[in-house]
């Protein structure tokens, strides 16, 4: 907050307190603190009536109501129009009441969030695009009783990278994806619950000749190799536990992706000759043609020879002994089994 807001909120800096106890601010709700972050982040009331889907006209209409109240509280209003065409200009007052607003409604919505899955009313899945299946597999032994009890599954696309740090913050209940573990090791996940998927290792996709790479090649010899990597996610994670934190360096990196897709859509233009790392599921749909944008790649194995072994768990995760918190029929805990029904089938 800047020293300026500071000076024209009130004494003591109680805004916060003032959003309870004025009368003028009773009218102030959650709906139009939301209303005033959309019109901040897009600087136009048109702009954030598109995003809210609503009128413009509702729109201006809760700011004028805003602007109001704080210019008689604070001296100044929150937002001040700058002409047809032109963005609106936001107040340091103004500034100071939408980085509450944020505080403010995140915590709300967490709350909320928090109340319905301890009720049950709402389970929160987080899954890779490839887990996608696994759901789908489990989701058909609970949907039906799920919408009986008018239960709402929510699935939230997560990344790799994502895994832990979405299971700590809360942001979701169980996450299907891929994480890298020791080879054999059956530990190492000491904060979670694991439902074991599968294991497997890593794979390469690669436009260049045989004469130059045959039909193998081992972990150790990927220095030698012109290589295609993400900058980060399941892949980044396994070279940098075979070369470590500066693996960029230990490495000949043709080229850094965003995605697979783009990675194997590269290659196939030939305008980088090297080797993509792919998992080894990865590797039989591409080696079967069942890729379009991986067709005239050559797949090779990838021998795990180099210290430490590591290998691709794929798996359900959740918090450690977050299900016990619940009885059996909780929707979290059916779930879970449905999970766990699948791998035993």
């Amino acid at each position: 907050m800047s020293t300026s807001a500071q000076l024209l909120l009130p004494a003591g800096n109680q805004l916060s307190r003032l959003l309870h106890t004025s009368p003028l601010l009773m009218d102030t709700t959650l709906d139009q603190l939301r209303t005033l972050i959309a019109v901040y982040e897009t600087r136009s009331a048109l702009r954030a009536a598109r995003v809210l889907g609503r009128e413009q006209s509702s729109v201006q209409k809760q700011i004028d109501t805003l602007n109001r109240n704080f210019k008689s509280l604070c001296g100044e209003p929150l937002v001040v129009k700058q002409g047809r065409g032109k963005d609106v200009l936001i107040t340091p007052t103004g500034e100071a009441l939408v980085e509450l607003a944020r505080t403010t409604l995140t915590k709300w919505l967490d709350s909320i969030h928090e109340c319905r899955r301890k009720l049950g009313t709402t389970v929160t899945v987080g899954t890779t695009r490839f887990m996608l299946d696994a759901l789908a597999k489990a989701w058909h032994h609970v949907a039906d009783d799920f919408r009986r009890r008018d239960v709402e599954l929510k699935v939230v696309h997560i990344r790799t990278k994502d895994i832990w740090s979405s299971l700590e913050s809360k942001e979701v209940d169980i996450v299907c994806g891929s994480v890298v573990t020791h080879a054999g090791r059956r530990s190492g996940f000491d904060d979670f619950d694991v439902i074991e998927w599968r294991r497997g290792g890593l794979a390469l996709l690669t436009n260049l000749p045989e004469s130059r790479l045959g039909a193998s090649v081992g972990t150790g010899e990927l220095p030698k190799l012109p290589l295609v990597v993400p900058g980060d996610g399941l892949i980044a994670e396994f070279l940098r536990g075979w070369f470590g934190s500066d693996y960029r360096n230990e490495l000949d990196i043709a080229a850094e992706i965003d995605e697979i897709q783009y990675g194997m859509s590269l290659l196939r233009s030939g305008l980088v000759e090297g080797c993509m790392i792919v998992t080894s599921g990865l590797g039989v749909v591409a080696a079967n043609n069942e890729l379009r944008e991986g067709s005239g790649l050559r797949v090779v194995e990838l021998k795990n020879d180099r210290k430490p072994q590591l290998e691709r768990l794929v798996g359900v995760f959740a918090r450690k002994e977050e299900r016990a918190k619940f009885p059996a029929d909780h929707p979290l805990n059916l779930l879970w089994a449905a999970f766990q029904r699948e791998v035993a089938d």
